[in-house]
Order: structure tokens, then sequence, then C-alpha cells
């Protein structure tokens, strides 16, 4: 039968309504979101997105830029509420964007200190054959080499994109030689790459996605993580955790995604949430207020 492509009007309209609020978990951090994508380009507007996080347990998040205009808007996001801490890089799509002013730029952004992490950086493939725009694969290296060089100078976390690219992406880091602090941002490996990066001592960040249900791989990856090396992110106002996938994502979300980790590693959902917790701190040395 054919389709005519069209969506309902119901559908539509779930995918315009946020989810539900989760049970509170207490402690909780987001390790990776995006506060402006989520309609937070105030400070008026980034405190309702925390104050919402904040009701169901998620005391702090970490706002990441893509580009620099984000970059530069992350950092003053960090400093309008203390609930908010900021990475800064540019995200491989843009690596083309990184001439000798956004270096200078993101290195005086980066010794800030509400910016915990540099990022996120790394290899995109899935988009060199999709867009026009984006960078080539030699130019993405490139700029990734620069990311890791700043991390290790600064002494900040390296905050890793990946897709498409596992093979390359961990090339590059053997090659360039890792920081002391790798997130391995919304893991999306198979339990082997996972394997890999647990023996390299990074830290795996898992979003909505392992909730999904054609996720089953990446639950197991989660399965030989070990606890202590785990941390929990929404990517926010992207991946939505089940069974709201495709509905706005925010940070108050976040319980969902850590209550899926907790089944996976059969740990109470509080005894998960406090190692995550302890773990994102650690992650990105600071003091969270």
């Amino acid at each position: 039968m054919r389709h005519s492509g069209r969506v309902s009007s119901s559908k539509k309209d779930r995918r315009k309504t946020p989810p539900p609020d989760p049970a509170p978990l207490p402690s909780l951090i987001d390790a990776h979101t995006h506060l402006a994508a989520c309609g937070g380009r105030t400070a008026e507007d980034v405190r309702a997105i925390l104050d919402h996080a904040e009701a169901v347990g998620v005391s702090h998040v970490v706002t990441v830029a893509d580009d620099m205009v984000d970059a530069r808007w992350a950092v003053a996001a960090a400093h309008w509420d203390p609930r908010a801490f900021a990475a800064v890089g540019l995200h491989p799509t843009h690596a083309a964007d990184l001439d000798d002013a956004a270096r200078a730029e993101l290195e005086e952004m980066v010794v800030d200190e509400r910016v915990v992490a540099v990022g996120e950086t790394g290899l995109d493939y899935y988009w060199t054959t999709r867009s026009d725009d984006c960078a080539d694969p030699a130019t993405q290296r490139d700029a990734f080499a620069w990311h890791i060089d700043l991390a290790k100078r600064t002494g900040k976390a390296l905050m890793i994109h990946n897709r498409d690219a596992d093979r390359d992406l961990l090339d590059v880091l053997a090659a360039e030689g890792s920081p002391d602090t790798v997130v391995m941002h919304c893991f999306s490996g198979d339990r082997r790459i996972a394997a890999e990066c647990v023996d390299r001592n990074y830290y795996l960040s898992f979003s909505g996605t392992v909730t999904f249900n054609n996720s089953d791989e990446l639950r197991a990856a989660a399965d030989i993580t070990p606890a202590e090396r785990m941390l929990v992110e929404t990517d926010a106002p992207f991946l939505t955790p089940h069974p709201y996938r495709g509905q706005p994502n925010q940070s108050y979300c976040l319980p969902y995604t850590a209550r899926a980790l907790a089944s996976v590693k059969g740990l109470d959902d509080e005894e998960m949430a406090a190692v995550l917790t302890a773990n994102t701190r650690r992650a990105y040395a600071v003091t969270l207020r």
C-alpha cells in the first residue's frame, strides 16, 4: 500500500507535547544538554528550565556548544545561573570554522571557572554524506586533534561527539594521547567499543537512546560498563526517552534514563543516581553548589 507521507494531526500534536514529569530522583546532574536549543536564550528562560529540572531532582546541568555563537552563549548561561556549567568547542560538523580567531577565543573561554569541558568535539561521518555544510573527515580530524590538545593544556575534560566513526575516533585519541578525562557523550557504540573505552578509563555518558526499543546492543554496552565509569545525560532537546521518543526533551526528563540505567545495572534507583552524580562531579572536577 502506498502512503501519502502525511503525519496525522494527533501525531503532530504529540510531537509538540512535553513528556509528563517523572517521579523525582534526587541529586542527578545532566552531563550534556543544549539549553539554548531548549528555548533558554535569556536568563529568565534558563532559570525556568532549571527550576523545572530541580523540581524532579536534577540539581545541575552542563550546557554544550555546537558553534562559536553557542559557545559564547553557553558561557553566559553558566554565569546567569549557578546550576549551569558550560562546555565549549566546535562540533565536528563545524570543524571548518576553527580558524585562528576561533582558536584564540576558545582558548580564552575554556579557562573560565564556569567552563568544565572542551567540546563537543570528535568525528561525525553521518553528516559528511548528507549535508554540503558539513566539514570533511580530514578537516574534522585536524580540529579534533586541536581540541584534544586544548583539553590537555588546560586540564579540562574532553567531551566527545562520535557518529559513525568509532574506529577512526579511537585511533585519533590514541595517536594524539588522551587527556586525563574523556567523556564519550551520548555513547552509541556496541559492547566491543564500550569495552575498549572502559579499558582506556573513559567515561561513557548514556542518553535516552538506551531506553529505545531497538537499543538492545546499547543496553548490553551499558551492562558491561562499570557503574563508576557511567554518566547520564539528556542531549536535550533531542533523544527523549521511551515511551516519549519524538517529544520535546529537557533536563527534567533525566530521571527516566537514570532509572533505565539502574534497571540495566541491577541497582536501586537512588543508588544509581548517587553513583552517577559522584561520577559527574569527578569527571568535571567541580564543586557543584
